[in-house]
């Protein structure tokens, strides 16, 4: 059998609620590259956040941060690394905007830095992963260059008006998508920036054609590459959305649904 490449999202898909990756998952993954094929993770997350799990994994291959707005190699310097940014006016007009709407907080990050509008320590939580320099304070004052993605947490109930103004207003200039978990945060990056973006890199420089690629996602920021692999695979915990345009649905991130599809299709014992 020909080299395929196995491409995973983390949160609900590699990893279980409990953001571990599953001792069947783990062993599935290295028979599959016993048997040569190759893994790679396409997340939303920085790399920071990520690394972890690349290691854990014992990569060898790019991997897709920011949904596609930072794609790198960990280990190959050689690499061509991409980053594509927001400017700078787009975000502040896209906070100034939000000044009209319910929402909880907006962050920006800078690759590695972190600039959050409200103190937060829920959020402290989440984007202190890694060590970032974390400055708190309106980001219209604070930041000064042109950031890798912005994030707005909202009301449940207020992510949609808000997802429509972006849309309505900004869409030329920037692609937005919605994280499920653990509550609502809408992802903006550069427009025309997403996983299958990044993906499209990996694959060309790798040699891999469409057709063996195998991708599994569970969200929103997930569609692209999932209708771009050939193989796209939806988790049993899936949005609807995602697995109406998927090749298949899989069990859950707790079940191991990745290892089910791989074992049966890469013929893993």
């Amino acid at each position: 059998m020909k080299p395929h490449l196995i491409v995973l999202d983390l949160d609900g898909t590699l990893l279980t609620d409990e953001k571990v990756i599953s001792d069947k998952t783990k062993l599935t993954l290295k028979k599959a590259e016993e048997k040569g094929h190759h893994i790679m993770i396409a997340t939303g997350r920085p790399y920071r956040a990520s690394e972890v799990y690349y290691r854990q994994l014992g990569l060898k291959t790019p991997i897709v941060n920011f949904n596609g707005a930072f794609v790198h190699h960990p280990d190959n310097r050689s690499w061509k690394t991409i980053h594509e940014t927001i400017s700078l006016p787009v975000v502040k007009d896209v906070i100034d905007a939000m000044q009209q709407f319910t929402f909880h907080n907006i962050v920006a990050e800078v690759m590695d830095d972190v600039y959050m509008h409200h103190h937060d320590e829920k959020l402290l939580d989440i984007f202190g992963f890694g060590e970032p320099k974390i400055t708190q304070g309106d980001i219209r004052e604070f930041l000064q260059v042109d950031p890798t993605s912005l994030l707005i947490h909202a009301p449940d109930d207020k992510v949609d008006a808000i997802r429509r103004h972006l849309g309505d207003v900004h869409a030329e200039v920037i692609d937005h998508r919605q994280w499920g978990a653990p509550w609502k945060v809408i992802e903006i990056v550069r427009h025309g920036l997403n996983k299958a973006v990044g993906l499209s890199h990996v694959s060309k420089w790798m040699d891999i054609p469409k057709d063996r690629i195998i991708a599994f996602g569970d969200e929103d920021n997930d569609l692209e590459m999932i209708d771009y692999a050939g193989v796209g695979v939806a988790m049993g915990n899936g949005i609807d959305r995602l697995k109406s345009i998927a090749n298949e649905v899989t069990d859950t991130n707790n079940e191991d649904g990745i290892a089910r599809v791989l074992r049966e299709r890469l013929h893993l014992e």
